[in-house]
């Protein structure tokens, strides 16, 4: 699958490259990386309204959640970090802290021996940890261990000495990481402080209105960079 962005390729020497299949990318409903399916547009506009606000506030990190599971938060997150890395004078890093049930890497359909838990519990390396798919600007950390108590390590100081290193380490890139539903637990209410912003997802005539009203009150306004409906008259949008 060719899925280069056009413009200089970047090159990330130190990570593991991997290759992704199209067909599982359409089976698990990743669908920014290609111009030619109509609903990759949606990502674009998302893309489009999320980048101006964070320029606006001199912002790159981005914590995408839901109110409760099953609503798309995971899909959403790689749609939008492959939405942006098409663009050429951007990069993007998705980092999966749903320490619980990591699912980045099983969406994209490859496997994966570590993630961000082997270095906040083991110090494995951040650069052990990154991989870098068949298309352009994009990063990836996600798989390795899963834990219980995971609260209490995404609100170490350790956690948000690794957020500061990712957001400043380059000034042209995003940082997107996939967090816990905010009503299963407290583990995004304890990242929440390292982030810049944060992008509600919740499933049409799925999501109740209770859930979301709660999950809205439990992020800083200022933070909350809006909401997107998934399966929207059966189209993500």
């Amino acid at each position: 699958m060719n899925t280069h962005s056009q413009g200089v390729k970047i090159e990330y020497t130190a990570s593991k490259i991997i290759e992704l299949n199209a067909n599982t990318l359409a089976t698990n409903h990743i669908i920014a990386w290609d111009d030619k399916i109509k609903e990759a547009d949606y990502y674009k506009i998302i893309k489009t309204q999320i980048q101006q606000k964070l320029k606006l506030n001199g912002w790159n990190t981005i914590a995408v959640t839901s109110p409760r599971p099953g609503a798309g938060k995971t899909t959403t997150a790689i749609n939008l970090a492959l939405s942006i890395a098409k663009d050429h004078d951007m990069t993007v890093m998705l980092v999966d802290c749903d320490l619980k049930n990591q699912q980045i890497h099983k969406y994209l359909g490859y496997k994966s021996d570590y993630g961000i838990t082997d270095h906040l519990l083991d110090n494995v390396p951040l650069e052990n940890l990154i991989v870098c798919p068949n298309i352009n600007r994009l990063t990836i950390i996600s798989g390795g261990k899963t834990i219980s108590g995971s609260t209490e390590i995404l609100g170490s100081n350790k956690m948000g000495t690794i957020v500061h290193e990712l957001k400043n380490r380059y000034d042209n890139r995003y940082i997107i990481f996939d967090v816990p539903s905010l009503l299963e637990g407290a583990d995004t209410l304890a990242i929440m402080p390292y982030i810049d912003s944060v992008l509600l997802t919740v499933e049409n005539n799925k999501t109740k209105h209770a859930d979301c009203e709660t999950a809205v009150n439990l992020i800083d306004r200022e933070k909350l960079l809006g909401i997107v409906i998934n399966k929207y008259n059966s189209r993500v949008t």
